[in-house]
């Protein structure tokens, strides 16, 4: 079934060669705001790793990685869901040191994603980022002050893009409102967490909701989150408000690691404490990675806020549902349903004119 939303006398707000010319434009500026703001440097960045080694991002604990067997080198391999215990890894390994950090351009497909609509895709591509931080940074205000800096670096990158694009009027807001997932759900509590997100953010437009992943008051999680690379008390979400959908939007998944004790606790609680044996908990366990702050910042969602698409296919390639093509565009070929894919930035394919 189709869960695509077309807003009512929605138009493309660029024709398909300026469109690319944007997503371009978006992604190389960004990712030098980015990198400025936060001191990282880009690095190459895997698309697989083995299955043995407890490296790939289990997400909310339920989705099954794409996996493959290598006869040559005898193990079995899973393309990423995410690279957020590779970068800890790799930040210790390349000699990283307190105060920098990484960033890649990471790629993943995720099979199991269920609730395919304007803003979710199998096919993910994000701006992974990893930095070193000292002990005494594991804290509140440090999560906060570089909350402020990724969305004054998303804000920088759509100023300068609306200059370039003189067509295009997204306006973001710079004021970012902290909010706990707890005091949402006091003051909304007949609300599901979705509907919790679109109010608060319809109120502030720029929100960083706090401390996803453990239960609420009412015995339910706000939203899942592995155990074993953000502390739970330490993260959250960035939401922008996003006025074509009218929706709240997020942009980026993010927090301070766990440390020793943090990790050991949170596997307890989701029951999977014998992660523990894996070859990258036992280092963490043990003391010998850094701690470290991180993220993902979604490119596709950037570009697709920033210019003002509907849905996500407008600005990526990937495989979509037959109801959803013919009623993106009524007049698609057999031979584009067929190919299965959206190329990105064909808004005459996806979109009706």
């Amino acid at each position: 079934m189709s869960n695509l939303v077309i807003p009512q006398g929605y138009k493309a707000p660029l024709p398909n060669y300026e469109l690319q010319r944007a997503i371009a434009f978006i992604k190389e500026s960004f990712q030098t705001n980015l990198s400025n703001a936060l001191n990282l440097r880009r690095v190459s960045a895997p698309l697989f790793v083995s299955s043995d080694s407890g490296l790939n991002d289990n997400l909310n604990g339920t989705e099954r990685p794409v996996r493959f067997d290598i006869p040559g080198v005898g193990k079995d391999a899973e393309v990423v869901h995410s690279l957020a215990k590779w970068k800890r890894l790799a930040l210790k390994r390349y000699g990283f040191h307190v105060g920098k950090g990484l960033y890649t351009d990471m790629n993943a497909i995720r099979r199991d994603e269920d609730d395919l609509d304007n803003i979710h895709s199998v096919y993910v591509d994000q701006w992974d980022w990893e930095k070193i931080i000292s002990r005494e940074d594991r804290n509140e205000a440090y999560l906060k002050a570089t909350v402020r800096a990724i969305v004054s670096a998303v804000c920088e990158t759509s100023e300068a893009l609306n200059v370039a694009f003189p067509s295009l009027r997204v306006k973001l807001d710079r004021e970012v409102y902290f909010v706990t997932t707890q005091e949402l759900e006091d003051r909304w509590p007949d609300k599901t967490p979705k509907e919790r997100e679109h109010a608060i953010c319809a109120e502030h437009h720029t929100v960083f909701l706090m401390q996803i992943g453990g239960k609420l008051r009412s015995g339910e999680k706000h939203d899942g989150r592995a155990p074993d690379y953000d502390d739970w008390a330490l993260n959250g979400d960035i939401l922008m408000w996003n006025p074509i959908l009218e929706r709240s939007f997020e942009i980026s998944s993010m927090g301070i690691r766990v440390d020793e004790e943090s990790m050991a606790r949170q596997l307890k609680l989701a029951g999977c404490e014998e992660r523990a044996e894996l070859p990258f908990h036992k280092m963490l366990l043990n003391g010998e990675l850094p701690q470290t702050i991180g993220g993902g910042i979604g490119q596709s969602r950037l570009c697709m806020l920033m210019i003002g698409n509907c849905h996500i296919g407008e600005v990526q390639a990937s495989i979509w549902d037959a109801e959803t093509m013919s009623r993106a565009h009524p007049a698609a070929t057999t031979q584009n349903q067929s190919r299965g894919i959206f190329a990105a930035g064909l808004v005459d394919v996806l979109i009706p004119k």
